[in-house]
């Protein structure tokens, strides 16, 4: 990224957040939106002048936040282990995976002001977190190789991501390798492929979600159908 690009997305982000602790991860500090409302439509406006993302890297979403808390109150599941980040973000659950003591972190996201976002918020929580805006869903399996963990918060929002992101979860699941998700109960959630591990109750803004509080659930990705491994309610 041009440096005098790159800066103009840290002006953009430190003119418009304010460092503050996720409410269920007090542990960590991030540059959130002011006003999530306000800087939502503003972002979405300013999209059709100059093709700007909506501003995910804004918000600490429920998904994020519940993955974070996991793997914090669970360091085993990264700690010595080499781990990916998939559309980090904030970096929120990367943060939390460096914090935990893992060995390597990596964070992938396209939208060009993750970069910002991410390189911002490690370093207000004294952690290296390594960067890439490739798409690391259209690249093959063999490019997972370089992770022992890949974590994903809230990444089922939307229909095709949710078939990209599921398809490149099949290829890359397998012994040795530990998938895990975060997620409120997204409509393209695909549960049949998933086993439930931890259940949280994290506060959100209801500027961007339809309730105060959603329960947010930490799933495994198993690479085949699991319905038996769900809960009757779930399945």
């Amino acid at each position: 990224m041009p440096t005098e690009r790159k800066d103009s997305r840290t002006a953009f982000i430190l003119a418009n957040t304010e460092l503050i602790a996720p409410p269920h991860v007090p542990e960590i500090r991030l540059n959130l939106a002011h006003e999530a409302h306000d800087l939502w439509h503003r972002t979405e406006e300013d999209l059709q002048e100059i093709g700007l993302q909506p501003p995910y890297w804004a918000f600490a979403w429920a998904g994020g936040q519940g993955l974070a808390r996991h793997i914090l109150d669970n360091p085993q599941i990264v700690a010595g282990k080499r781990v990916l980040d998939l559309a980090t973000g904030s970096g929120l659950v990367a943060i939390a995976a460096a914090r935990a003591g893992a060995a390597r972190v990596s964070a992938s996201d396209i939208d060009a002001y993750c970069e910002a976002a991410l390189a911002l918020n490690a370093a207000a929580n004294n952690v290296e977190i390594a960067f890439s805006n490739a798409d690391l869903l259209a690249l093959p399996p063999a490019s997972a190789d370089a992770w022992d963990v890949v974590l994903a918060g809230d990444v089922f929002y939307d229909a095709a991501m949710a078939r990209q992101v599921s398809a490149w979860f099949s290829t890359i699941a397998g012994p040795g390798r530990t998938i895990l998700v975060g997620d409120p109960g997204r409509a393209y959630l695909p549960r049949h492929l998933l086993i439930e591990r931890a259940v949280y109750q994290v506060a959100v803004t209801r500027a961007l979600e339809d309730s105060d509080v959603k329960r947010t659930v930490v799933w495994e990705f198993a690479g085949e159908p699991a319905a038996e491994a769900m809960p009757a309610a779930l399945a």
